[in-house]
């Protein structure tokens, strides 16, 4: 009885078959490789060129987040705020502190301050804080306790796996949109319940396809 398909089909389905294997390795060897602390910078603890205690500013003096990154609420990004910012309060308070030489070297001259950004997104990914703040989903869920670090360190992976985590199961990290910046908040019942309740109300349905993230 003849064939029905050619010799050739075999070299063929094998050739295909091995694309796929190989293909498989590669997603789980890049998808290892990629969630590896020393791959996504958990850890990362630059020296900054002025020494900031976040846990002086944002723990014991109980400074809100957006006074110094007012941006994150307006837009997409939290930037680093510029030297008119730590003026003023510090023109006042340690106007003759070595140790804030240099800001006010910046100030004057109006160089920036070469600040060592450490919570970096690669720039196929599209991440839009103001988005975030508006649902609810407190500076803590991305950054840990900054109000605690005298220098930060990137706490979160802030990979692929934790923002689709999240985005499927949104609720443990929602909450009031007025206490996304009160990181020591303690709620009063289930986090859960509160934040399904407040998904309701917003109707947030956060993107789970590609295009939610990469633009």
């Amino acid at each position: 009885m003849a064939a029905i398909f050619p010799k050739a089909s075999d070299i063929i389905l094998k050739v295909l078959g091995a694309v796929i294997g190989l293909g498989a390795v590669a997603t789980i060897g890049a998808y290892t490789y990629y969630s590896y602390p020393t791959v996504i910078d958990t850890g990362y603890q630059p020296e900054q060129p002025v020494p900031y205690s976040h846990k002086l500013h944002a723990g014991q003096l109980g400074m809100n987040c957006f006074y110094c990154h007012y941006t994150a609420y307006r837009g997409s990004y939290a930037a680093i705020p510029g030297t008119e910012i730590c003026m003023g309060c510090h023109q006042k308070v340690k106007d003759k502190s070595p140790r804030l030489e240099m800001v006010r070297q910046s100030y004057e001259t109006g160089e920036a301050i070469p600040w060592k950004k450490i919570h970096v997104m690669p720039d196929y990914v599209y991440f839009n804080h103001r988005a975030h703040i508006t649902a609810g989903v407190s500076c803590v869920s991305c950054h840990g306790r900054i109000d605690q670090m005298v220098e930060v360190h990137q706490e979160k992976p802030l990979n692929m796996a934790m923002c689709l985590a999240c985005h499927r199961d949104p609720a443990p990290n929602v909450r009031p949109a007025e206490l996304v910046t009160q990181l020591d908040w303690v709620p009063d019942r289930d986090p859960r319940v509160i934040g399904e309740e407040i998904i309701a109300q917003k109707h947030l349905h956060p993107p789970t396809n590609c295009s939610g993230c990469h633009r």
